[in-house]
């Protein structure tokens, strides 16, 4: 039977891909008469999309299970796992009988949610008319399929107004490094066409929204019918009404300098690349089959600050790999203060399920010294970026006015530079979605401080 009075409460974890896919399962649950309610207590369906990246993201989704389950006071609700967990955890998720999980989606299989919470209610009812049941439920819908070929390209993501709309321009990852799940829970790179892209945008300007960020796993992998990325976003940011095109996250493998070119000469296009570094050590990169060594990615960073001066450069790092050796660590630490990176996310190695680390490195590095590691490397990084952000003190930036500020002033608002620095601005004549010139007059280590000169158009 088709549920159509039943109410959805949509919770995400985890990277921007997660937040553009609940966007995909919003619009396909309301066609079909579902009801999206942002109070979980109202609901008769929880949907978790969830995250398999980071050991953190894991408790968080446990967590929440039993937090629904607690808050509902023994009331029915029907909660499903979606995501990257669904995909890499089915056996563990559907027969745990503590989370009693209703039923389980991966990436490749939202199209089918709305056939899949109607088999939940056939074969189910027994179960939720007790509420939180003690007793394992009849069956466990499911459908992790990964598919080499779905990209939701005739799905119209169901977004809240905003400035910022993601844009998943390709889905899946070939790059199979050693720690990473993504491969086996998002299947194989493929890619949407140009037009498709294109007319997803000029949607977006209808929608009010001003700036777009394309993504993909290894976004610079983007290859439709000879159409590489340095061609997509540059048509991208052609388009009318766009008045900023964003991307995450390249690889350094084969970071073209095509791309460069069209960053240099196109001001649309955001002087901000994300560049995962992951560690500075030779044998450490082999051991994660990162594909390239130390000297290949400095002289890339190097490359990028040629052709882009004023590129803001981020990354990710991973410390505490198996096997990682005290003067391995000393190698990161070493090209971080080389390269002088904008900001970093810096994560502790934890062993994912279904990994070939997982299978081939014991997980070996004590955790006081992960600890160690890591509390160095985001003193030096926070240094690093206090000194960055203090440069831009007295310029004349332009910024991107994107919400009221989350300091609780309401009088001043957030932005964030060309370069993705958050922007915390004075009170001014400016609404929220304008393009203004900022100067800049404060820095910390975590945002800037501005002051409106002039409205752009």
């Amino acid at each position: 039977m088709k549920q159509d009075a039943k109410k959805i409460y949509l919770r995400t974890f985890g990277c921007q891909m997660n937040e553009y896919d609940t966007e995909l399962v919003r619009s396909i649950l309301t066609k079909e008469d579902y009801t999206i309610v942002n109070d979980e207590t109202e609901a008769d369906i929880v949907l978790l999309n969830t995250c398999s990246v980071r050991e953190n993201a894991h408790r968080k989704v446990f967590g929440n299970v039993h937090s629904v389950r607690h808050k509902r006071n023994g009331n029915p609700v029907m909660i499903g796992i979606l995501g990257c967990m669904a995909s890499g955890l089915r056996e563990d998720l559907l027969n745990d009988r503590h989370l009693n999980i209703d039923f389980i989606a991966g990436p490749d299989s939202y199209k089918r949610l709305p056939k899949l919470i109607e088999e939940c209610y056939k074969t189910n009812t027994n179960s939720h008319s007790r509420g939180v049941s003690q007793y394992a439920p009849i069956s466990k819908p499911f459908d992790v399929t990964l598919s080499e070929f779905e990209t939701y390209s005739d799905i119209y993501p169901a977004r809240d107004a905003g400035v910022n709309a993601w844009v998943a321009v390709m889905r899946g990852c070939n790059n199979f490094c050693t720690f990473c799940v993504v491969p086996y829970t998002r299947g194989r790179e493929r890619s949407r066409s140009p037009e498709n892209i294109l007319e997803e945008v000029k949607h977006l300007v209808a929608d009010g929204f001003k700036q777009v960020t394309l993504l993909g796993q290894n976004v610079n992998s983007y290859n439709y019918d000879g159409t590489d990325f340095a061609d997509l976003i540059k048509a991208v940011a052609t388009v009318e009404g766009i008045k900023r095109a964003r991307f995450t996250s390249p690889h350094p493998k084969d970071f073209p300098e095509k791309l460069l070119d069209v960053m240099a000469n196109d001001h649309r296009i955001c002087q901000h690349i994300h560049l995962p570094l992951q560690a500075g050590n030779d044998r450490i990169l082999n051991l994660m089959n990162r594909t390239y060594s130390q000297e290949e990615f400095l002289k890339l960073t190097g490359q990028i600050r040629t052709k882009c001066p004023e590129v803001a450069l981020t990354t990710d790092i991973i410390i505490g790999f198996p096997s990682e050796t005290d003067e391995e660590f000393e190698d990161t630490f070493r090209v971080m203060e080389q390269v002088e990176f904008d900001s970093a996310f810096i994560f502790k190695y934890s062993q994912r399920k279904g990994t070939i680390a997982a299978r081939k490195y014991p997980d070996d590095i004590p955790e006081e010294k992960k600890t160690e590691r890591i509390v160095r490397l985001n003193e030096l990084q926070r240094s690093i970026t206090l000194k960055k952000n203090q440069a831009h003190i007295g310029e004349i930036q332009e910024v991107l006015v994107e919400s009221k500020s989350a300091t609780g002033d309401s009088e001043n608002h957030f932005g964030r530079s060309d370069g993705h620095k958050t922007v915390i601005l004075a009170p001014g004549n400016y609404s929220i979605g304008d393009l203004i010139q900022v100067t800049i007059t404060g820095a910390s280590p975590n945002d800037l401080k501005g002051k409106m000169v002039e409205l752009l158009k």
